[in-house]
């Protein structure tokens, strides 16, 4: 085994040790792991599309909102997170139309502070946070680990070749299956539920992982560099690590939040809107 692999496979486990430690406790651990996460991803997102060369004063602005979003998310009222979001938003916007910032910052701030918000939220601190979270990890790393080694096993058809060139269409389809299986699993292993609802939400999460690797691959590409950071050894950064992490729940968040307006705002956590547990014991 060379030494790069070594590493590779010892900083993998640590991180998945970390991931699943601060899940199973929740709380106050993962909501900040939710910010650590969100930070690291907003530091990598600024060093790749180089903000700090194109706007000092607009790269402050959006170092003062995600950091503002993951104190709130940590110490202050959850449900003041999207509207202070939003508001961030509505302001680093009007800049880059006005002031002609970069789009690449409200940009980052959207990335960063709803990843924040999303993975907070689907935790949560009840039971079936636990269970939406550990829902959401099996459908990502299974999609992941699968679409590599079947990609690298059957070849094929390249999925987008200007954006990743590694990536082939037999790699995606494996990988989904993969994630669809993983968590369907998780979630039967817990609840007696039926019909296509769990498979089709897994399969919409692990399309919305492939989706999110796609995302960072372009950003990587469109701005000449190999790795997010080197923040990680072996693994590179932040982002590389969680890019479909992050994109996966933001589709379980933007799922459960449609679920709660059709249900004329109910105020259930992300599982038990996702898993459709009402009227069951």
């Amino acid at each position: 085994m060379s030494r790069e692999l070594s590493l590779r496979i010892r900083s993998g486990i640590v991180m998945i040790a970390v991931a699943l430690v601060c899940t199973w406790y929740g709380g106050l651990l993962f909501r900040l792991l939710a910010a650590v996460i969100g930070l690291g991803v907003f530091w990598e997102w600024a060093r790749m599309t180089r903000l700090g060369e194109r706007t000092i004063r607009g790269l402050a602005v959006g170092w003062a909102a995600v950091a503002a979003v993951a104190a709130n998310v940590v110490f202050g009222d959850p449900g003041f997170s999207l509207p202070l979001l939003a508001g961030f938003l509505v302001t680093l916007v009007l800049m880059a139309a006005l002031r002609r910032w970069p789009w690449w910052l409200p940009g980052g701030v959207l990335y960063a502070g709803f990843g924040i918000v999303a993975l907070a939220g689907i935790r949560d601190d009840d039971a079936l946070g636990f269970v939406a979270m550990l829902f959401l990890f099996v459908t990502v790393w299974a999609t992941d680990i699968l679409a590599y080694f079947v990609g690298r096993t059957l070849k094929g058809p390249k999925l987008a070749p200007r954006i990743s060139p590694g990536k082939t269409w037999s790699g995606a389809i494996g990988g989904t299956l993969a994630g669809v299986a993983g968590g369907s699993l998780v979630v039967l292993s817990y609840f007696s539920l039926g019909g296509w609802r769990i498979p089709l939400i897994a399969l919409v999460l692990s399309v919305a992982s492939q989706v999110g690797d796609l995302f960072e691959s372009f950003i990587k590409r469109r701005f000449g560099v190999k790795d997010s950071s080197h923040l990680i050894p072996g693994h590179g950064g932040v982002m590389d690590r969680v890019d479909g992490l992050v994109s996966a729940s933001f589709a379980a968040f933007a799922i459960a939040m449609a679920l709660a307006a059709i249900q004329h705002g109910a105020t259930d956590s992300v599982g038990f809107l996702l898993f459709d547990l009402a009227g069951r014991s």
